[in-house]
């Protein structure tokens, strides 16, 4: 028996959500240090952009890609690679926000295969909807779309809780349609990117995943389907 005094206060972060956080963050570290010149001398200046151009998704370079029929593996990593690299530390930071967040509900229910099927899967998605929609040389990168397939991980998890207790169903999108209608409202200040596309499909991708990998999986949202 423990003894409650031992017990800590605060919930640990499931470790996976602290091996990525500490791998997004090593990489900004990285980046900060060769900017200060405190390694890789006058080229670690650089270190940043090229990184992005050299391991971002590219939509020119999958199109190709697509219509040679040629998948080099080093340009299929992209896929993988893409979602840690960020143009500043403000822009990793709230990509941590949403990991730390939403990483540790999500964590504490889906298992580390379920989780990383999700964070990779949303990110994969995000970049082939980029590459659907978009005809555009500018570089797709950063965490929003793996964060945003956790959000719809989270999502689903509260979607199948509110089904179980009989509760409002359509109350369990009230974040995403929150995020929704922040960036609307950035969009139509300073204009819109082309991001937003990636990230909606991050979300959609994360949801849908999370019917496989949850732990029930298809066969719960099956059976409470048929008790209707």
């Amino acid at each position: 028996m423990t003894h409650p005094h031992d017990e800590s206060p605060v919930n640990p972060l499931p470790p996976v959500v602290i091996a990525l956080s500490v791998f997004l963050v090593g990489i900004e570290l990285v980046f900060w240090v060769g900017s200060k010149g405190l390694i890789g001398g006058p080229e670690a200046a650089g270190w940043r952009i090229a990184t992005i151009e050299n391991w971002g998704f590219r939509e020119p370079l999958f199109a190709w890609m697509v219509e040679n029929g040629r998948f080099p593996l080093k340009d299929m990593a992209r896929f993988f690679t893409y979602p840690f690299l960020h143009i500043s530390f403000t822009h990793l930071l709230f990509v941590l926000v949403f990991l730390l967040a939403l990483g540790k509900m999500v964590g504490e229910v889906f298992s580390t295969f379920a989780f990383l099927v999700v964070f990779f899967g949303s990110a994969i998605v995000g970049a082939l909807v980029y590459w659907l929609v978009w005809d555009t040389g500018v570089v797709l990168f950063g965490g929003y779309p793996a964060v945003y397939g956790l959000i719809g991980a989270y999502t689903f998890i509260l979607w199948a809780e509110l089904g179980a207790t009989g509760g409002n169903q359509l109350s369990a999108f009230r974040i995403i349609a929150f995020l929704l209608g922040i960036q609307l409202i950035f969009s139509l200040l300073f204009g819109a990117g082309l991001n937003w596309v990636s990230e909606v499909s991050g979300f959609v991708a994360g949801f849908g995943l999370s019917f496989l990998v949850s732990p029930g999986g298809w066969s719960r949202v099956v059976q409470r389907l048929r008790q209707r």
